[in-house]
């Protein structure tokens, strides 16, 4: 007995004949009735009319058409009044997530969207520099829609954005990671970061990736330019990935952030500990963006490692295997193989550590985390007080193990028994 629209991406998206992510419906419903309505529906956003409904087939965003202002924070709107989809139409950010879908009278534009998806332009609605005073995300997602959809962004709106660059210093840290990460895994990232950069935003939001522009790099293994460019090849390859995870995205973007401090030159260009220099400033950089520590942490080992395959032959066997076999090796092994074709082009070592996972024969699948030969009841039995030494003692014997040396409880009892018993 209502009106009811499908509203913005969604519809932009069945235009374009792309699979919307998710379905946003407009109405002239107010909350409290939508909730009469549906079995399974939460009040989201009880100021803004906003109410999720859950079907066994999905969620959808189900909102009271409105409109808004004036922002004086940056963020949120002082007021809101519902009124028609007109006037909700020309609330929104950029003319082709403007758009309606009525069933009973089709496509409803009241913007323009419709010419400007036929022109493949990202178009600011109103006045742009008002859009990105309201929302400085707006900034980042014009970025994001325009690399993703390969569209251009409208030259008043562009001018806008880098005018506006400024707003997203006001932005919470968690909103504007998650844009920057949609960015990385979407499958744009080389058009994204490069209008990050040509429209000033990338200073403000990652002023460490910035730096990486014209810092020259030996010719001898990295034929194809400076830091930046190596960067862009690297994200050329996630953006070759069906689905990359953010913190192999993150890994390949951050990988490199300690080369310039770390630069130095005389008889050739060196970076001199640029990956333990990079890992502390990822450690800052999610910090900052207010990244999971799961996820910190996992981006952090990636720049801190991603220059120790250059030793993986010379390893002793025991010290491969716990290389090999940490927690995150699978991303660490596959920015390397980026690494590799963003630069020399050589998968020596990817394959060497490749074929080094793989159990050499039947019965090998335990071999880089054999079972624990000894636990602290045999330390104790062979009569050695309980302390820190144990945890000691145990990593020795599962080195021993991990080497070679030692394949069974009984010679490892007996090895411990000579070096630490008999010494006692």
């Amino acid at each position: 007995g209502h009106r009811a629209c499908l509203a913005g991406g969604g519809v932009r998206d069945l235009l374009l004949d792309r699979r919307p992510k998710d379905w946003d419906v407009a109405t002239d419903a107010d909350p409290g009735r939508v909730m009469e309505l549906f079995d399974h529906a939460v009040p989201v956003g009880a100021q803004f009319g906003i109410v999720l409904v859950r079907l066994p087939e999905g969620e959808y965003h189900v909102a009271r058409f409105r409109r808004e202002g004036p922002y004086a924070d940056g963020r949120h709107p002082e007021r809101v009044e519902f009124a028609g989809p007109e006037a909700d139409a020309r609330r929104r950010d950029f003319t082709i997530n403007g758009l309606f879908y009525d069933p009973g009278e089709g496509v409803l534009d009241y913007v323009g969207g419709r010419e400007d998806l036929e022109a493949g332009l990202i178009r600011a609605i109103g006045d742009p520099a008002e859009r990105f005073a309201e929302d400085g995300l707006r900034t980042l997602r014009a970025v994001r829609l325009a690399a993703s959809l390969g569209f251009e962004i409208e030259p008043g709106t562009w001018q806008a954005i880098r005018e506006c660059a400024h707003m997203v210093d006001l932005l919470s840290a968690e909103r504007v990671r998650d844009e920057l990460t949609r960015i990385l895994v979407e499958g744009a990232a080389v058009p994204g970061f490069r209008l990050l950069r040509r429209s000033g935003l990338l200073e403000r939001v990652l002023p460490e990736v910035a730096a990486l522009k014209g810092v020259r790099q030996s010719p001898e293994h990295h034929p194809e330019g400076d830091v930046w460019r190596h960067v862009l090849l690297m994200l050329e390859q996630i953006d070759a990935l069906d689905d990359p995870s953010p913190t192999l995205a993150w890994g390949v973007l951050l990988h490199d952030v300690g080369k310039p401090p770390a630069f130095s030159e005389s008889d050739r260009i060196r970076f001199h500990g640029h990956d333990q220099l990079g890992a502390e400033m990822v450690e800052e950089i999610a910090r900052r963006l207010r990244f999971s520590k799961r996820d910190g942490e996992r981006v952090r080992m990636l720049t801190a490692q991603h220059m120790r395959f250059p030793n993986a032959r010379r390893m002793r066997p025991g010290k491969l295997k716990r290389f090999l076999r940490q927690e995150g090796f699978e991303e660490l092994l596959e920015l390397h193989r980026i690494d590799c074709l963003a630069s020399h082009g050589m998968l020596d070592l990817h394959d060497f550590c490749r074929r080094a996972l793989e159990p050499a024969g039947e019965g090998e699948e335990d071999r880089l985390r054999p079972p624990p030969l000894l636990n602290g009841r045999d330390l104790i039995g062979l009569g050695l007080p309980p302390g820190p030494a144990f945890a000691e003692i145990l990593r020795w014997v599962e080195d021993e193990q991990l080497e070679g040396r030692l394949r069974d409880r009984a010679s490892a009892l007996e090895a411990v028994r000579r070096r630490w018993v008999e010494e006692v």
